[in-house]
């Protein structure tokens, strides 16, 4: 860690429960693929920063000319190498860099909330400075952050699982199959919507009173992990604070692409910025 106050958040990620389920992640969501895709070009040196498990390793890796991971949980790290032992991982903090020369990378990559872990404030306004710092002139940054005004949950449910559920029953050829088929999944949407109801009456309790709902952006506890300070923020306040460190929006996305983003039900948004202030950077996004 750097000389700033210590993040609290930091035992939690080097819990070997913790490390063991970021390392057994291994997908990218759609809105992931989408922004890599159209915003990453072969051949970038691109750093991986927040990488936890490796999730992202695979795709980024594929695509770069140089491809460094880079977490501030040392566990983290150690489950990196031991899964991709040919490539290159550093144990450093986000709001220090400075083993990184200036300009070193064309994106920075910060996946899955990573900048909202960082506490206080000023560890996240040091990392945003470090990496304007390490990317080129044009580079890219692409990083999610929890939207402090999602207080509504979506329904939602796996028909894929009701299928296998009805054929495990009654077998796919059966004529009982789409009926069970359909009791089922009217009896699972029903139950998903009480879930999201319920779910949704205890965020609005927990963020509609807090100041940080209303500002647009500040620190709440998240229940995930056994409960974690961490900030959220909006679009307009991820802007603004990004504007103050030299970055230029390019493009939001919300993580529930390839639905349409609500700003008081989308969970978390994907940003993409430019490094350079005037001018486009890197590969055109969208």
């Amino acid at each position: 860690m750097s000389q700033l106050t210590r993040d609290p958040n930091l035992d939690t990620y080097n819990s070997p429960e913790l490390t063991s389920y970021y390392s057994s992640l291994n997908y990218l969501t759609p809105c992931e693929r989408l922004l890599f895709d159209e915003c990453l070009s072969p051949g970038m040196a691109i750093l991986d920063l927040g990488v936890g498990g490796g999730r992202t390793t695979p795709y980024l890796s594929s695509l770069a000319g140089r491809y460094v991971g880079a977490d501030y949980a040392a566990e983290m790290i150690s489950a990196c190498q031991k899964k991709f032992p040919h490539l290159e991982f550093e144990n450093v903090d986000a709001a220090d860099l400075s083993i990184f020369a200036t300009s070193s990378f064309d994106a920075v990559v910060m996946a899955f909330n990573g900048i909202d872990s960082l506490f206080p404030d000023e560890s996240r306004y040091q990392a945003f400075r470090e990496i304007h710092r390490v990317l080129n002139p044009k580079g890219i940054l692409i990083f999610s952050s929890h939207n402090v005004r999602s207080i509504f949950v979506r329904p939602s449910w796996n028909p894929l699982r009701l299928a296998g559920l009805a054929e495990k029953i009654v077998g796919s050829n059966s004529v009982l199959y789409q009926p069970l088929l359909w009791i089922l999944t009217t009896l699972r949407v029903v139950v998903a919507f009480w879930q999201a109801t319920a779910r949704s009456l205890v965020r609005i309790a927990l963020r509609l009173p807090t100041r940080a709902f209303w500002v647009g952006e500040g620190y709440l506890i998240d229940a995930a992990h056994g409960g974690m300070r961490i900030h959220l923020s909006t679009p307009e306040t991820a802007e603004r604070e990004l504007n103050r460190f030299g970055f230029r929006l390019l493009r939001v996305l919300g993580d529930d692409y390839p639905q349409v983003s609500r700003p008081y039900v989308t969970d978390w948004y994907y940003y993409v910025f430019s490094s350079a202030e005037a001018t486009g950077g890197g590969k055109v996004c969208g």
